[in-house]
């Protein structure tokens, strides 16, 4: 066990927990930085996967009092845990009519951390049908996403696995750029960032900050700059045509040509792609 692990508040709150519980080693350092600033707020926190109910009472001494904390579980024996203050729910988080039926009763909750049975469908499902339902400023944890990686009962990795459905919204994001001229559908109007750590993957929701992006400038002039991306195959002569022709650059026409010749260039991008290539086998050693 990590020394600096042991110090962590979190993990001393799991180590006294009145009722069994399993976790990760590398979990706490994660849920310190993601779940500090919640700590003492009134908050619903959502655990789906308690078994015999370890995690919640960390939860609960970790958020405080003002927190309501509510567990998620397949097994009936679960709602056991409710005479300790906790609100259990039975039912399965693949199903859309159990979270139809579960935001309908509980409304908008600010945390939903899935410990659950980690199959795809599982993992998506909760993110999927959670993510209208979350506050802005809120977040969607999901847990174990390297059984993305397993083959051995997860079937993994897959075209759907959880980590491909996450690298999806990736994309999705990437929406809000004026460059991909996107529609903006509701993962890209609710989710602000994705933060990825070994086996946790979190989703920050705020619909505030979604918002379609725009250049914008300052009000200084330009004095100097030149693009010199353009520069990189033909150092000399774009130079030379940056100093001698620089005026051209205002007009818009001309910045495409030279886009073209020096930047875009069919031929250049191959060499890039073949630099690229040596980077990536690299990376997989």
């Amino acid at each position: 066990m990590n020394q600096s692990t042991k110090k962590l508040e979190i993990f001393k709150l799991f180590k006294k927990s009145k009722k069994f519980s399993i976790k990760w080693s590398s979990y706490f350092q994660v849920y310190e930085k993601i779940f500090s600033k919640y700590k003492n707020k009134k908050i619903k926190f959502v655990e789906i996967g308690v078994a015999n109910g370890g995690s919640l009472f960390m939860w609960q001494k970790f958020f405080g009092k003002k927190a309501k904390i509510i567990g998620i579980d397949l097994n009936p024996n679960a709602k056991k845990l409710e005479k300790y203050g906790f609100k259990i729910y039975i039912g399965s988080q693949s199903d859309k009519n159990f979270w139809n039926n579960f935001y309908k009763k509980e409304g908008k909750i600010d945390l939903i951390l899935d410990d659950g049975g980690h199959k795809n469908l599982q993992q998506i499902s909760t993110v999927h049908y959670s993510l209208p339902h979350i506050r802005d400023g809120g977040k969607i944890i999901v847990e174990d996403t390297s059984v993305s990686y397993v083959k051995r009962e997860f079937y993994n990795p897959s075209k759907y696995s959880f980590i491909n459905y996450a690298k999806n919204i990736i994309d999705i994001i990437h929406r809000r750029s004026p460059l991909l001229n996107k529609n903006l559908n509701f993962y890209a109007k609710k989710i602000f960032f994705v933060e990825f750590f070994e086996s946790i993957v979190v989703f920050s929701v705020d619909t505030k900050k979604c918002f379609l992006n725009k250049e914008v400038k300052n009000d200084a002039k330009n004095e100097w700059a030149i693009d010199y991306r353009h520069n990189e195959y033909f150092r000399e002569l774009k130079s030379k045509l940056d100093k001698e022709y620089r005026f051209l650059n205002e007009r818009g026409f001309f910045r495409k040509v030279t886009r073209k010749l020096f930047y875009r260039n069919f031929l250049f991008n191959l060499l890039d792609n073949f630099k690229i290539k040596k980077i990536f086998k690299e990376i997989q050693k």
